[in-house]
């Protein structure tokens, strides 16, 4: 078997289905990439039996087969080759001679009997999105997915699709992460997507509003077909947290600030803050905000300008946790409503419905 390939087509192919290939299986077949020849097309797939991401190259070859090879070891000899071209030809006994300019690798590959089938890919449930909005709401929520295992299910990302709209949601039991968009679909649909798939599927979103992406549900498993790949995955089992109870509809102080002002206050305090000295930063909301920090190593006063209506209140916050939804909003100025200094914050636009974050402070201690 021969296959002449061009090397930039070759490299962004193995970089990324090698995504989903396992550094340490128990299977020794799903540590390498499988490739699949037919048709002057080469077929490439990584597989972990959790996520699967599958594309195809043009080759130039007469032949057919199939075979594995070692990932990180073709990953790293064909980012090195000197030459455009790269020639593989594989030996019946499945022994692989890689060429390029005046460079050889001789490696052996294994048969492709062994490597599990992908899930089908169902056509029945087909959600159809534009490719910049799903790299958006995954974006911005995943900084809010639950990272520990006492409740796997949060370890994903909710899809939640009723009335026209998707929902996008992630929660960790510090922050909820809500993002909305209206989808042309008819039915109801809710189902869970690991964090890790989620990540690897924004890297492959494109920024063309014209481009769209499919999305194919069947019971156990979820397939998004985008810019040439088919990223599988299977879905987290288990009743996704009752969020639409959790985010107030009334508040009592509304807040509308700057949102580049509000980050650079809060990264200020976030210098005197450690592992060590894990203050929070207090706010106080009155006229002009105010926004404290006292630990071990200083003290910071920092005030910005925000529209404030309703009672003063002065909460806490992990500067980390309101950092996150500030950082990925792209609007310039946002709302933050409250209703006590130990109930949520939340984080809405100043128009529209587009997203809805929520934080939960910390008890202050008395200055």
């Amino acid at each position: 078997m021969k296959i002449l390939c061009n090397n930039a087509s070759l490299c962004g192919a193995v970089t990324n289905v090698s995504k989903a290939v396992s550094e340490r299986a128990a299977l020794k077949s799903l540590e390498g990439i499988k490739f699949k020849l037919e048709n002057s097309v080469l077929e490439l797939t990584g597989y972990d039996l959790e996520i699967g991401i599958k594309t195809v190259i043009p080759v130039k070859s007469d032949d057919s087969g199939e075979f594995i090879l070692n990932a990180r070891l073709f990953s790293e000899m064909i980012r090195k080759m000197p030459s455009e071209e790269i020639l593989i030809e594989v030996s019946e006994n499945f022994q692989v001679t890689i060429s390029g300019g005046v460079t050889t690798f001789n490696i052996p590959a294994t048969s492709a009997e062994e490597y599990p089938a992908l899930p089908k890919k169902e056509e029945e449930n087909k959600i159809t999105i534009s490719q910049p909005v799903l790299k958006d709401m995954i974006n911005q929520t995943k900084f809010a997915v639950a990272v520990t295992d006492l409740k796997p299910v949060l370890k994903g990302e909710l899809f939640e699709i009723e009335n026209g709209t998707l929902t996008l949601v992630a929660l960790d039991g510090y922050r909820l992460a809500v993002r909305y968009e209206p989808i042309k679909y008819d039915g109801s649909l809710k189902f869970v997507v690991p964090a890790k798939t989620l990540s690897e599927i924004a890297a492959l979103l494109g920024d063309n509003d014209e481009e769209t992406a499919s999305v194919y549900l069947s019971k156990n498993h979820v397939v998004f077909e985008l810019n040439g790949y088919l990223v599988y995955s299977r879905l987290i089992e288990g009743e996704f947290h009752p969020y639409k109870s959790a985010i107030p509809t009334t508040c009592t102080t509304e807040v509308i600030v700057d949102r580049k002002e509000l980050i650079a206050a809060l990264e200020r305090s976030l210098i005197l803050i450690s592992d060590r000295t894990p203050s929070p930063a207090r706010c106080y909301f009155e006229n002009n905000s105010i926004i404290n920090c006292s630990t071990s190593v200083g003290k910071i006063t920092d005030e910005i300008k925000a529209d404030i209506a309703g009672p003063v209140i002065e909460i806490g916050f992990k500067c980390k946790y309101l950092l996150d939804p500030l950082k990925v909003i792209k609007e310039d100025k946002v709302k933050l409503q409250m209703s006590g200094s130990l109930l949520p914050m939340k984080i809405v636009p100043c128009e529209g419905d587009a997203y809805t974050y929520l934080v939960l402070p910390v008890r202050l201690a008395k200055e």
